[in-house]
């Protein structure tokens, strides 16, 4: 009799350099990390987590938000609005057109205008806000604390670990 278990990958860096990030009262300005391409690996689920670390002085009861994309193409062709598959800054056509691609995977409570206050979050599925796992997806990050995010990159992290099934 076969038995099946599960199999995770090794964490992987998410390339999004969200430092110096500035606020958005509409959520729409923000960073898109790079693309992940999902057709080599073919992971059935990817487990999201990270860090985010506000700048100097954040309004207290605001948030980060962090949305994923996904595509049946690779983004540079599938024209998802602005989205293009590339680690940079963004700012999507109107809340209307983020709601209809994009999916709230978290929202960060910032809770105290205390600077440079990393808030971990995750880990989450992608796989769960699709139904099933993309081709290809990335992250896009926003925040309306009404302060640029800490400008160190290092105080900012990203990482996926890709999960499988095996059986034997």
């Amino acid at each position: 009799m076969a038995t099946t278990t599960i199999s995770y990958s090794s964490p992987t860096t998410i390339t999004c350099s969200v430092a110096s990030t500035g606020s958005s009262s509409t959520w729409v300005a923000g960073r898109e990390s790079n693309e992940i391409d999902n057709t080599t690996n073919k992971y059935v689920d990817a487990l999201v987590q990270g860090k985010i670390t506000v700048g100097t002085t954040p309004t207290a009861s605001t948030q980060i938000l962090v949305y994923v994309w996904g595509s049946d193409t690779a983004a540079s062709t599938a024209n998802i609005d602005v989205i293009d598959g590339a680690d940079s800054a963004e700012t999507i056509t109107s809340a209307g057109v983020r709601d209809g691609f994009l999916k709230l995977a978290v929202a960060i409570n910032v809770d105290a205008t205390t600077s440079d206050r990393g808030y971990p979050f995750g880990p989450f599925s992608v796989a769960d806000l699709f139904g099933q796992m993309p081709k290809y997806w990335g992250l896009f990050v926003t925040h309306n604390t009404g302060v640029n995010l800490n400008s160190t990159g290092g105080n900012h992290a990203f990482t996926y670990t890709g999960v499988k099934f095996d059986t034997a």
